[in-house]
């Protein structure tokens, strides 16, 4: 999200290129971080959510909205819950407003967390036999983390701001762990673990949930998706959805993965993930350290190259997220024997 302030006629000239003349009003909505979010309403009480797409992060909105109105339509046509395009005049776009249903910011409970792996699950479900053509790669090597670590090593080696002497325990946790970088890159490319259509964004805020029954009733936030692995979005699960702390919190000693919040989370995706193979279902539990890895190396990356994709508040605030995400890692890593136990005992092994 920008900084940008939008006068009322901007946002109302906006509406009238979309289709909506009759607006009384518009105001900021949501906590999202890169697109500008409004909720409006008309005179007749109707509401929508218009955002402005952040150019500067999806440079081809046109690719990003075809797979959005392709994937969106393609659930609907199967009875499910999603956004519905209203329309589209580049940088802007109009939804349907989901009434009877929120959004939460953070896992309070083991039973959300249950239900927002679910409602990914049925989400790469429904999917799974969307038509050909293959969706737009809309940020290529997304999740990839040799590309990833390449991208580090670039980073560490230009030392643009000086920093590498200050990470050296980093770096090492680093080298530490590039040998099963590639294991879901490599199993991809000999087509044992296929590509699916995936979220990519898997955070607990990306899923309504009922206002009456909690349930999950539609995955939102669909600019990421695009073509990848199934392992990538349980993994970004477990990495946000059984932290016990926050992604920048500095006292290490309150950071860890919950084995209560990984038991529900495998729970609800098995429960809904009816089309995974023997090779994805083997690596759902290694998938949860693979992506908080590659988090923390794409923070490391940003704070040896000077703080220029992510925002931060003050200085070091990358380094803090790093170490967060690798303390995150040996949590989980401490825990491998039961994690991989709670998904065999749930596939009945």
């Amino acid at each position: 999200m920008s900084n940008r302030t939008y006068t009322k006629e901007e946002l109302f000239a906006a509406m009238a290129s979309l289709g909506v003349k009759d607006v009384v009003s518009a105001e900021r909505y949501g906590s999202g971080h890169i697109n500008d979010t409004f909720r409006v309403v008309d005179a007749k009480g109707v509401q929508y959510i218009l955002q402005r797409i952040n150019t500067d992060i999806f440079p081809d909105p046109d690719a990003m909205m075809d797979n959005i109105t392709r994937v969106t339509a393609h659930i609907r046509s199967k009875g499910g819950r999603s956004l519905e395009v209203l329309g589209y005049v580049r940088p802007w776009r109009l939804y349907a407003f989901i009434t009877g249903a929120r959004t939460v910011d953070l896992i309070t409970d083991a039973r959300q967390a249950y239900l927002a792996a679910n409602a990914f699950a049925k989400f790469q479900d429904a999917l799974a036999d969307l038509p050909q053509p293959r969706l737009n790669e809309i940020l290529p090597k997304f999740h990839n983390t040799l590309s990833r670590l390449e991208l580090l090593d670039a980073a560490a080696k230009a030392d643009v701001k000086g920093r590498r002497a200050l990470v050296s325990r980093e770096l090492d946790f680093v080298d530490a762990h590039r040998a099963e970088a590639g294991r879901i890159v490599e199993a991809m490319a000999s087509g044992e673990i296929p590509e699916r259509i995936t979220h990519n964004d898997t955070k607990i805020n990306n899923v309504m949930l009922d206002d009456v029954t909690q349930e999950g009733v539609a995955v939102i936030d669909l600019d990421t998706t695009m073509p990848g692995s199934a392992l990538y979005d349980f993994g970004d699960m477990v990495r946000t959805s059984t932290a016990a702390a926050a992604e920048d919190e500095k006292d290490l000693s309150k950071v860890f993965s919950r084995e209560e919040y990984f038991e529900a989370l495998v729970k609800g995706y098995l429960a809904g993930a009816k089309f995974l193979n023997d090779a994805e279902l083997d690596a759902l539990a290694f998938s949860g350290r693979l992506i908080t890895f590659t988090i923390g190396v794409r923070f490391l990356t940003d704070y040896l190259a000077g703080d220029t994709y992510f925002r931060t508040a003050y200085e070091g605030h990358n380094l803090v997220r790093c170490r967060t995400q690798f303390k995150m890692v040996e949590s989980m890593e401490a825990q491998r024997g039961r994690y991989e136990q709670i998904v065999r005992e749930n596939l009945g092994r």
